[in-house]
C-alpha cells in the first residue's frame, strides 16, 4: 500500500511546524535585531506575531527573551506594546529574566513619546518582582510629575501596584501624600479618580496598624474633600461618579441643611442614563436621610420613578439588578410601591430569574387595594409552560393570602387548583391548603371536602404526600376514609422513598387513633412496628417514643401528640431584622444581589470596611442565631447522662401497670398486642386506665417532660449578696480562643442604645475609644469599619478567676445607635459586667 501524499498546507501561525520553530524564530530575531534595512520592522511584527500567539497557546518561548529585549529598541509602539506584554508575562515566572528588561523599560520611560512613557511604567510596574522595587521609585515619582494625563493616569496605578509589592517602600517614598495632592489639584478627571480610588485601598489597609493613616482616610471623608468632587461630578465619567457617589454615601453631614445641600446638588444624577450611577445615587439619598424619617420617606417617592424606568428600559441583566433593589426597599416601604404594582407583571419574553424576582415584588406590594388583581394575574401565570414559574405563582398566591388579604377570593383559586390535571399544581396547592389551615381552621369544611377526593397514589412529591397526610390526621374526624387511607399508606411503607413522609404518617395514625380508635387501633400497631424496625433513625425514634408515651398512658400521649391547637398567626421570616438592615447598609453592592451580607459570600480580606484577624474572620456578624447555641460543656454533661449504664438503666426502668418493666416490642409477634385495647367510645380520661406509680426521677423523663413528681427539697437558705465586680487590668485572651468561646457560649445580654452627638463626634477615631476602654480593663481583640459604621469585638476577664467576658458592639453613627451583645463564662456575672460596660462608654460620652 502506498503512503499517503504529503499535505502541503501552509502552517498556522499558532502551531509550530516542528520542534526546531523556536529555535529558527530566536535565530531569525537575532538577525533582525541590529538591522536597519527597509522593511525590518514588517518583519518584526510577523516574528512578533508567532511569539505572542505561541505563547498564548501555552507553548513555552521564554528561551527568546534576550532576542526580544534586543529587537524592542524601535519607535514601532505596535511593537513595543507586543514586547510589553511579552516581558510581563515571563517576568512572573522567571523573576531573574526580569532583570534584563529594566535598562529598556527605564529608557522608554524618558521617551518623547507620552504613550510610550506611559506604556513602559505600566509594563515596569506590572513586573511585581520584590527585588526590583528599588527601580519602581525614580520612574513613578517622574510619572506623578509628567506633563501628559496619560502617564499620570498610569504612575497612579503604578502606586497601588508598588504598595501591593512592598508597602514599606511606596509609604517611605511618600507616595499616599502625592496622590492626595494630586487628587486636589490634577486638572484630569481619570487622574483625580485613580487617585481616589488608590488612596481608598492604602489608607484602608494601612489604617489597622497605623493612626496616622487612620487619620488619613476621615481626611478622606472631609467636608473639603466630598464638595470638591461633587462640584466636579459632572466631569467625570460613569466609573469615576460611582466611586464618589460611594465616598459621599460615608460622609456624615453635620446639619440637615448640609444634606439637602447634597442631594440638591445630585438631584440631576438620577436622571442619568447609565444604571450604576442611578443605583449609587440612590443610596447616598437613602443612607443620608436615615435619621430623617418623613425626608427618607420622600426619597423613597423620589427615587421610585427613575428606577421603575430602569427596569423597563434595561436589559434583563439590568433589570434584574434593579429589581433586586427595589425588592429591598419594597420591604422596607411596601405601601409605597403598592400602586406601581403594574410595573411588576410578568412579561413572556423574559428570563426565568426576572420573572420569579417580579413574583417575589407582586407578593410583596400586595395590600387590600390591589389583592384582586394581583392574584388574578398571578393565577394567569400558573398556565405557564415554565413549570418553575407555574410553582412561584402558586406560592405567591398562598402568600398573599397568609397576610390577610381577600381570604375568601384566594382559599376558592386554591381549589380550584386542586382540582386540575396536573401533579406539580395539585402538590404545590396541597402544601399551601395545609398552611392556609393553620392559620383559618374555619376553612376546614370547604377544604376537606375537596382534598378528601385526592388520592395519595397520585401524589408523588414528600412535601405534597406529607402536606395530605397532615390533614388526613389533623381532620380525620370529618374524613369518613381517613383510617383507611391511612391503613392504605402503612401497608406500602417499605415502598415509600421519603422519610418526612413516613414521620407524618406516624403521626397521623395517632391522632387519627385518639379521634376514632376502634377503626384505627390495629393500624397504629402495624405503624409502630415497622417504625421501629424503619432504618431511618428519626423513624425509629418517633415510632419508639410514641410507643413507650402510649405504654405510659394514653391520656399523656393525646395531649402530647394532639392538643388543643390556637391558629398561627404569623409564619417565621426566613431571613431575621438583623440581616436585612446588613444588606440595606450594602446598597448598591452583590450583597443585594444575593440576598445576603458580603460576610457570608466573601473571603476576610475583600469584606470591604469590616476586616477582622485571620481567626476571627469567620465570626458570623449577627446572622446565626446565637441564643440556641449551647455550650459545649453542657452538650457533654447532657450526653453522659442520657447515656445511662444497663444497671442504671435497669433501676430506672418505668414500670407498667401490671407492675413488669416494659421493653421494645417484639416484631416477631402480633402487632395487635403493641396497644393497649382500646374502648369503642374513646375517652380523654379513661378511668379504666391507673395511673402509674411515681417512678424515681431519670433523665429520659426530664427528656420528655413527663412531669412526675419529685421528692421537695427544702428551701435553700438566700445567698448572700456578691461583691462588686473586679476585672483584670493585664488580661490575655487568644484569638482562637475567642472565636470558640463566641461560638459556643449563649448571648447573656443584648440591648440597644442611642448614641449621642458627643459621642458620634469623638468616634471620628477609634482608636481613642480602644484605648479608654482599656483604662477600664475591656480589652479590644478586634475593630474595623469606617464612618457611619463601626465593629468592636471586646474581652475582659475577672480578677480573681480565668472567666471571661465577651462583647460584640456595633455602632451606627448615621441612625445614632449602638448594639451590644454580650456573652460570659459565669452566666449569673453578666449583667454586673454589662452595667461596668456601659458605664465606661458612658464616661467616654457615647451613650
Amino acid at each position: 500500500m502506498a503512503p499517503p501524499a504529503p499535505s502541503h498546507r501552509t502552517p498556522s501561525p499558532s502551531q509550530p511546524s516542528g520542534k526546531s520553530e523556536v529555535s529558527d524564530l530566536k535565530s531569525q530575531l537575532r538577525q533582525l535585531a541590529g538591522s536597519r534595512a527597509p522593511g525590518v520592522e514588517d518583519s518584526k511584527r510577523e516574528l512578533f506575531k508567532k511569539v505572542i500567539s505561541y505563547m498564548t497557546i501555552g507553548i513555552d518561548v521564554s528561551s527568546l527573551f534576550g532576542e526580544m529585549v534586543m529587537c524592542s529598541a524601535t519607535s514601532d509602539i505596535v511593537l513595543k506594546k507586543m514586547c510589553y506584554l511579552y516581558v510581563g508575562n515571563y517576568a512572573k515566572v522567571n523573576p531573574d529574566l526580569a532583570l534584563l528588561t529594566i535598562n529598556f523599560l527605564q529608557r522608554d520611560c524618558k521617551d518623547e513619546d507620552p504613550m510610550i512613557r506611559g506604556l513602559a511604567l505600566r509594563s515596569l510596574c506590572s513586573l511585581r518582582v520584590a527585588n526590583l522595587v528599588e527601580y519602581l521609585v525614580g520612574p513613578l515619582g517622574s510619572g506623578l510629575k509628567d506633563n501628559n494625563s496619560y502617564v499620570r493616569m498610569v504612575a497612579v496605578t503604578g502606586v497601588l501596584k508598588l504598595y501591593h509589592i512592598s508597602a514599606s517602600t511606596c509609604v517611605d517614598a511618600d507616595f499616599p501624600a502625592t496622590l492626595k495632592h494630586l487628587m486636589l489639584n490634577d486638572r484630569d478627571t481619570q487622574v483625580v479618580a485613580n487617585c481616589l480610588s488608590a488612596l481608598q485601598e492604602i489608607l484602608t489597609s494601612e489604617a489597622s496598624s497605623l493612626e496616622e493613616a487612620s487619620r488619613e482616610r476621615e481626611a478622606l471623608l472631609s467636608k473639603a474633600v466630598v464638595y470638591y468632587l461633587l462640584n466636579r461630578i459632572k466631569e467625570f465619567n460613569e466609573w469615576a461618579q460611582c466611586l464618589i457617589l460611594e465616598l459621599v454615601s460615608k460622609y456624615v453631614p453635620s446639619d440637615s441643611n448640609e444634606i439637602f445641600d447634597i442631594m440638591n446638588l445630585l438631584e440631576d444624577r438620577l436622571q442619568h442614563a447609565n444604571g450604576a450611577v442611578v443605583l449609587a445615587t440612590t443610596k447616598v439619598f437613602l443612607h443620608l436621610t436615615l435619621s430623617m424619617t418623613d425626608v427618607h420617606q420622600q426619597v423613597y417617592e423620589r427615587i421610585k420613578a427613575p428606577l421603575l424606568t430602569l427596569v423597563s428600559s434595561g436589559s434583563p441583566e439590568q433589570s434584574y439588578a434593579v429589581l433586586s433593589h427595589l425588592h429591598l426597599l419594597v420591604m422596607r416601604a411596601p405601601f409605597i410601591f403598592s400602586s406601581d404594582y403594574k410595573h411588576f407583571y410578568c412579561q413572556y419574553n423574559e428570563p426565568s430569574y426576572v420573572k420569579k424576582l417580579k413574583l417575589e415584588m407582586l407578593t410583596a406590594v400586595a395590600n387590600e387595594s390591589n389583592t384582586y388583581e394581583i392574584v388574578t394575574e398571578l393565577c394567569e401565570y400558573v398556565a405557564n409552560v415554565d413549570i418553575p414559574i407555574a410553582r412561584e405563582s402558586i406560592r405567591a398566591v398562598g402568600k398573599i393570602a397568609l397576610q390577610q388579604y381577600d381570604v375568601n377570593a384566594i382559599v376558592d383559586r386554591l381549589l380550584q387548583f386542586l382540582e386540575m390535571e396536573k401533579d406539580y399544581v395539585t402538590a404545590e396547592a396541597l402544601v399551601l391548603v395545609k398552611d392556609l389551615l393553620r392559620k383559618y381552621p374555619q376553612w376546614s369544611h370547604d377544604c376537606i371536602a375537596v382534598v378528601g377526593s385526592i388520592s395519595s397514589k397520585n401524589i408523588q412529591e414528600p412535601k405534597a404526600k406529607a402536606a395530605l397526610i397532615w390533614m388526613l390526621g389533623e381532620y380525620s374526624q370529618d374524613m369518613h376514609d381517613a383510617p383507611y387511607i391511612l391503613e392504605s399508606l402503612i401497608e406500602n411503607w417499605d415502598d415509600e422513598p421519603s422519610a418526612e413522609v413516613r414521620l407524618h404518617i406516624l403521626t397521623a395514625v395517632m391522632k387519627c387513633f385518639f379521634k376514632r380508635p376502634p377503626e384505627t387501633q390495629k393500624a397504629l400497631g402495624v405503624a409502630l412496628a415497622v417504625g421501629l424496625a424503619d432504618f431511618h433513625q428519626d423513624v425509629h425514634d418517633r415510632a419508639l417514643f410514641y410507643y413507650r408515651l402510649l405504654q405510659y398512658n394514653v391520656s399523656v400521649a393525646e395531649r402530647v401528640v394532639n392538643p388543643p391547637k390556637q391558629a398561627v398567626s404569623v409564619f417565621a421570616d426566613t431571613q431575621s431584622s438583623e440581616v436585612k438592615d446588613r444588606i440595606f447598609d450594602e446598597f448598591n453592592s452583590l450583597s443585594v444581589i444575593y440576598q445576603k451580607p458580603s460576610y457570608m459570600f466573601t473571603d476576610k480580606e475583600h469584606r470591604g470596611p469590616f476586616e477582622f484577624s485571620d481567626e476571627l474572620g469567620n465570626l458570623s456578624l449577627g446572622a446565626e442565631s446565637a441564643d440556641a447555641v449551647v455550650p459545649a460543656q453542657q452538650v457533654e454533661a447532657n450526653d453522659k447522662d442520657l447515656l445511662l449504664s444497663t444497671s442504671v438503666e435497669e433501676e430506672t426502668r418505668i414500670v407498667s401497670n401490671n407492675g413488669s418493666a416494659y421493653s421494645a416490642p417484639s416484631y416477631e409477634g402480633s402487632v395487635g398486642a403493641l396497644i393497649p385495647q382500646a374502648p369503642s367510645e374513646f375517652a380523654v380520661s379513661n378511668p379504666s386506665i391507673p395511673e402509674p406509680a411515681p417512678p424515681s426521677s431519670s433523665p429520659i423523663d426530664d427528656l420528655l417532660g413527663l412531669g412526675l413528681p419529685t421528692v421537695s427539697a427544702p428551701a435553700p437558705a438566700p445567698a448572700p449578696s456578691p461583691p462588686p465586680l473586679q476585672l483584670n487590668s493585664k488580661a490575655v485572651l487568644a484569638p482562637g480562643t475567642f472565636q470558640q468561646k463566641w461560638r459556643q457560649l449563649p448571648i447573656s445580654v443584648s440591648l440597644e442604645h442611642a448614641v449621642s452627638p458627643r459621642g458620634s463626634a469623638a468616634l471620628t477615631s477609634p482608636q481613642v475609644l480602644l484605648r479608654h476602654m482599656q483604662s477600664h480593663s475591656i480589652h479590644c481583640i478586634a475593630s474595623g469599619g469606617q464612618a457611619p459604621n463601626f465593629k468592636f469585638f471586646f474581652f475582659a476577664q475577672k480578677q480573681e478567676e480565668p472567666s471571661n467576658f465577651l462583647v460584640e458592639c456595633i455602632i451606627n453613627t448615621a441612625s445614632a445607635k449602638a448594639q451590644i451583645k454580650v456573652k460570659a463564662d459565669d452566666q449569673t456575672a453578666s449583667q454586673a459586667f454589662s452595667s461596668l460596660f456601659q458605664t465606661a462608654l458612658a464616661n467616654f460620652g457615647m451613650l
